[in-house]
């Protein structure tokens, strides 16, 4: 259920997945949902937000460069492009899209997202300081690569085209490659 709902957030955003569709979604019966997960649908978003954190860090923790990281990045999202016809965008982003919409009363899983954007951009900054790169300067280059692929990411779902995406990740390599070397 957790794996649907992350999947279902991605292509819907936070507040148009309902526990119904998750349930149809990963073909688990009714109580099942109640039973684990008695805080509802909070809990069940939350619970979605840390597996999508996860497999991000997850992914990004086996590149052996920071450039290695972008790229595994791009395609993951490249892929998930493509295979949904363009459909799946970022849960995380997703969640935290939606922490400025009136009707959204529960801050939980938006604090999650933010959460996963900071241990991202602390992964991100650890690999870079690991290629030679300063404190200070793989902070900045962590912040900017995740805001640049997530904003990549929208693009591109909007126009129906990788392109942003390619585009960004031509760009960072390049920016990359100049700060691990140099330093």
């Amino acid at each position: 259920m957790v794996v649907s709902t992350a999947l279902l957030i991605r292509e819907r955003g936070a507040r148009p997945t309902a526990i119904a569709d998750v349930l149809e979604h990963s073909g688990a019966p009714r109580g099942s949902a109640y039973h684990y997960f008695p805080g509802g649908r909070s809990q069940l978003l939350c619970e979605a937000v840390d597996y999508a954190a996860d497999y991000v860090a997850d992914a990004m923790g086996t590149a052996d460069s920071a450039v290695a990281m972008l790229d595994a990045a791009t395609q993951f999202y490249r892929h998930g492009l493509l295979d949904s016809d363009y459909r799946a965008g970022c849960p995380v982003m997703a969640v935290a899209v939606e922490a400025g919409d009136p009707e959204t009363t529960n801050t939980e899983p938006v604090q999650r997202a933010a959460a996963a954007f900071a241990r991202w951009n602390q992964l991100i900054a650890a690999r870079l300081i690991a290629d030679g790169v300063s404190r200070k300067k793989a902070n900045d280059l962590a912040a900017l690569v995740i805001s640049a692929l997530e904003g990549a990411l929208v693009l591109a779902r909007a126009s129906r085209d990788v392109a942003p995406l390619d585009a960004v990740n031509r760009r960072l390599r390049i920016l990359l490659k100049s700060e691990t070397e140099g330093a």
